[in-house]
């Protein structure tokens, strides 16, 4: 059975746009292959900044580990953990102040850990996540995807190609929030749909 990785990062939840298109892609693929599905909404707060601290710990062998390193190295041992179980990584992100929530980078900052999801090489850094799909699911009120003043869609990317996972697609609802929105969220929906077929 294949897993689907489901992480959502809007601080809406009935009203989120990103929140309803990443669930349409979750729905539709996991009908598809059957998958299992972990969720893990961002938005909870949950999530600890990164520190001197944690990423010592972070950085530490885990049979090496203090007491105290455990406990700080826990969180994003389960994080990496869920990220290496999937097959599928579905994100559903929105834009705020033309970057990425604080929410996502926290996570990013968590999960990428040198020597279990990318190591170093003579040639420079290798992801170690290879073979794995991902979904975005994006939602703007004013700021185009792909336009220069998107500064989440491009990170984003490149930061899972970093890890390893270069097959990513998106969709996306953006300039939501201006005429015609409504029309672009409906236009989302049926590409999402699409993008799981």
């Amino acid at each position: 059975m294949s897993t689907i990785l489901h992480i959502t990062a809007s601080i809406r939840s009935g009203e989120s746009v990103s929140r309803d298109l990443s669930s349409r892609l979750v729905r539709s693929i996991a009908e598809r292959d059957g998958a299992e599905v972990i969720s893990r909404d961002l938005s909870a707060n949950d999530l600890p900044f990164i520190s001197a601290e944690r990423f010592g710990a972070n950085l530490t062998p885990a049979d090496a580990r203090t007491p105290e390193q455990r406990e700080l190295a826990a969180i994003a041992d389960t994080l990496i953990a869920e990220l290496q179980a999937a097959d599928t990584i579905v994100i559903g992100v929105p834009i705020y102040n033309f970057g990425a929530p604080s929410t996502l980078k926290a996570w990013a900052d968590l999960v990428a850990r040198a020597g279990t999801t990318f190591q170093y090489t003579p040639n420079g850094p290798e992801g170690l996540l290879k073979g794995k799909k991902a979904y975005l699911a994006i939602a703007s009120g004013g700021t185009p995807v792909g336009s220069d003043f998107d500064f989440m869609t491009p990170w984003l990317k490149f930061f899972l190609g970093f890890l390893g996972i270069e097959v990513v697609a998106h969709v996306a609802a953006d300039g939501i929030m201006g005429e015609g929105g409504e029309e672009k969220i409906a236009q989302a929906q049926e590409t999402a749909l699409k993008l799981a077929a």
